[in-house]
């Protein structure tokens, strides 16, 4: 349960991005958000149309969060390489997926363009902001100018991502871990 001073809306976005993240969004029902978040169904619906603008609250808080958490990564100065391994090397909670990337396997997310749309803008941005690390690197001399910025960021985050899907195959994070070495291998390769 949450504490009192978490205000009604803030405890029911939270209790539904656990929610999603556990169970996608067909097993997040109305009232297991109202049993997480301790919320009864008046205060709920008093916040919030129904479940597709929780959902989407959700949604979105989860999308700035994982961006913040990148942005923290790859704006501390150093080299393209050593920026991009920090953002790669954090520390996450590799067996429970990205909290993120998981919301495409869910049908329900996918096929609303609403609830889509945090999901692709967030992966857009991330290949974007690893596109300008990368390109950084090029300007300084780290990288080689032939590097297709945009195609490595892309392949980054695809790896990333199917990392996160190997492991959770796998119960165990060292095919998350052995995607990161590799593509990171690859990249210094070039730097």
């Amino acid at each position: 349960m949450y504490s009192r001073r978490v205000d009604t809306p803030d405890r029911l976005i939270e209790s539904t991005r656990e929610l999603l993240w556990e169970r996608g969004y067909v097993g997040t029902s109305p009232k297991a958000i109202q049993q997480r978040s301790g919320v009864g169904q008046g205060s709920m619906y008093h916040h919030f149309s129904g479940k597709p603008e929780l959902a989407l609250a959700a949604v979105r808080r989860t999308a700035m969060e994982m961006r913040a958490a990148a942005e923290e990564q790859l704006a501390v100065p150093g080299t393209a390489v050593e920026r991009i391994t920090r953002y790669l090397r954090r520390e996450r909670e590799v067996l429970r997926g990205c909290p993120v990337g998981g919301l495409t396997q869910d049908p329900e997310i996918v096929s609303s363009p609403l609830l889509r749309a945090p999901v692709d803008e967030t992966f857009e941005w991330l290949r974007g902001r690893l596109a300008d690390v990368l390109a950084d690197g090029q300007a300084s001399g780290e990288l080689a100018l032939g590097l297709d910025t945009d195609d490595i960021a892309a392949t980054v985050v695809a790896v990333l991502q199917g990392g996160y899907v190997l492991a959770r195959a796998a119960g165990s994070a060292a095919p998350f871990d052995q995607a990161v070495s590799g593509v990171l291998a690859l990249l210094s390769h070039h730097a």
